[in-house]
């Protein structure tokens, strides 16, 4: 059995480097040097190592031969992938968390959202990412199933390993996101059907897609 000492160190290093995969300090094709994040960490090499197998499990880290553990680019298959899978996950998350929304977590989604609202006015992308994460979070976070929230979390965090916001492609998204959030907030507020709020959220999350793929002229059908 793994000590727990190594288990809290492992996940240390899993959060640090996925962390600086997610802000962009390593970009793709930057060489994870093991030796290097363990001297940081003030660790042995053997957690880190459990780290970048696990991030490597989550497609943020590949090996190459002769030259190690690498950050992955980006493919826009991929983004269309995950953002195809996350929008069904996350749409079923949302809805089976609905009925378990409290009014506090409703105070709290609404008062991003606000902030969201004031990020348009001088647009921050990688900002305005960070707070539609936090708005969503709010949203799902009460999923009595933790299957399907574990799906949801895989699924942002390879959103994540794109680097990039979306928003820096489709700024003109972004107002139409806060609108959508809107939408969902009430619905939840009001007790609408499940299936209204999957609804609902699965069509916000494929609008992102939409006027992403539209904007890089990209085919849905090509990836098959």
């Amino acid at each position: 059995m793994t000590p727990p000492t190594t288990a809290s160190k492992s996940e240390q290093a899993y959060q640090t480097v996925q962390a600086r995969i997610s802000s962009g300090e390593y970009g793709p094709g930057y060489r994870l040097v093991l030796s290097r994040i363990a001297d940081d960490l003030g660790c042995s090499v053997v957690p880190v190592r459990e780290a970048i197998r696990r991030l490597e499990a989550e497609g943020l880290v590949r090996f190459e031969r002769n030259v190690g553990a690498t950050v992955t680019g980006i493919d826009p298959t991929e983004y269309l992938y995950t953002m195809q899978t996350l929008a069904l996950v996350e749409g079923y998350a949302t809805a089976l968390s609905a009925p378990f929304v409290t009014a506090a977590d409703l105070a709290a989604a609404r008062a991003v959202n606000e902030e969201m609202r004031a990020c348009l006015q001088d647009f921050d992308p990688v900002r305005f990412t960070e707070l539609n994460k936090a708005f969503h979070s709010a949203l799902f976070t009460n999923c009595p199933n933790p299957h399907i929230l574990d799906l949801v979390h895989r699924g942002w965090n390879r959103l994540g390993a794109l680097r990039s916001s979306t928003f820096s492609y489709v700024p003109g998204r972004a107002h139409e996101s806060v609108a959508e959030h809107e939408n969902l907030l009430r619905l939840i507020n009001d007790g609408a059907a499940p299936d209204d709020v999957e609804r609902a959220a699965r069509a916000h999350r494929a609008g992102t897609l939409e006027a992403y793929l539209k904007h890089n002229r990209l085919d849905p059908q090509a990836a098959h």
